[in-house]
């Protein structure tokens, strides 16, 4: 069982991670570091942090739904495409390395932060009017490998389908609800495979977990309330941290 100390350390990050997640994702940029400074095993460590995750996960996706901020007959298409492609990557990163995608990454992140620095009212205002069959492929292909990238890697998932979102039109806010749902669906996803492997360490995963409601609930009503101008610098600020995040660890 954990110390006092060591469990309010995990309470603080995990508040502060879901606050960042619940709206643009990065909150692994604080969640993961804080369960590698416990000196779990790297594996227990991704397992523990999508359990903990997925309870901040849950309650921003339920509040933005209830907030109607929600395209739910999209996101009930493309959930379950998420939600097996995040299993399959569970099972591939015990395989095979996940830091050999990383390069590839940095260069994504680099492409995203530039793009939306320089659109100024990009996603201020909604340009979305349905989808063709084209975008409906395309959106389906791009909830399964960013669900399996979840999966096996993560840094990033949620920056990357906010854009995805953005491109075809939805405004900031829009994006990430709709973001969130598909993040729900790829962190329940791989909590389910990794606990079922065996691979979670629950004394810290339940009050990080508890501490993710709270922050994620804070982060969803501040998003809601400031709408894009609140999320539009959010979403690129964790973007370049993300950047700088990959950087080092590439470099180091």
């Amino acid at each position: 069982m954990p110390d006092v100390q060591t469990l309010a350390f995990l309470v603080v990050m995990g508040f502060i991670a879901a606050f960042i997640d619940s709206v643009v994702g990065g909150g692994g940029l604080v969640s993961i570091p804080a369960l590698m400074w416990t000196g779990l095993p790297p594996l227990t460590v991704l397992g523990t942090n999508k359990a903990a995750s997925v309870m901040g996960a849950v309650t921003s996706f339920v509040s933005f739904l209830r907030a109607g901020k929600m395209d739910v007959a999209l996101i009930k298409k493309l959930f379950p495409l998420s939600f097996i492609g995040s299993m399959v990557g569970v099972f591939s990163v015990r395989l095979i390395p996940s830091d050999f995608l990383r390069p590839l990454v940095i260069v994504m992140l680099i492409a995203v932060a530039i793009y939306s620095a320089l659109k100024k009212d990009w996603g201020d205002v909604s340009t979305y009017h349905g989808m063709t069959t084209k975008m409906l492929i395309a959106s389906l292909a791009v909830a399964f490998i960013f669900g399996f990238y979840d999966g096996f890697f993560g840094p990033g998932t949620g920056s990357f389908i906010l854009f995805a979102f953005l491109m075809i039109g939805f405004d900031f806010l829009g994006a990430a609800a709709n973001a969130r749902a598909l993040n729900f669906a790829s962190n329940l996803a791989a909590f389910i495979t990794f606990t079922t492997l065996g691979i979670t360490n629950f004394w810290y995963a339940v009050p990080m977990g508890l501490s993710m409601i709270v922050g994620a609930a804070c982060g969803t009503r501040m998003a809601l309330s400031k709408g894009a101008k609140y999320v539009r610098p959010l979403f690129i600020g964790v973007t370049t941290v993300l950047i700088g995040k990959q950087l080092i660890d590439l470099l180091g």
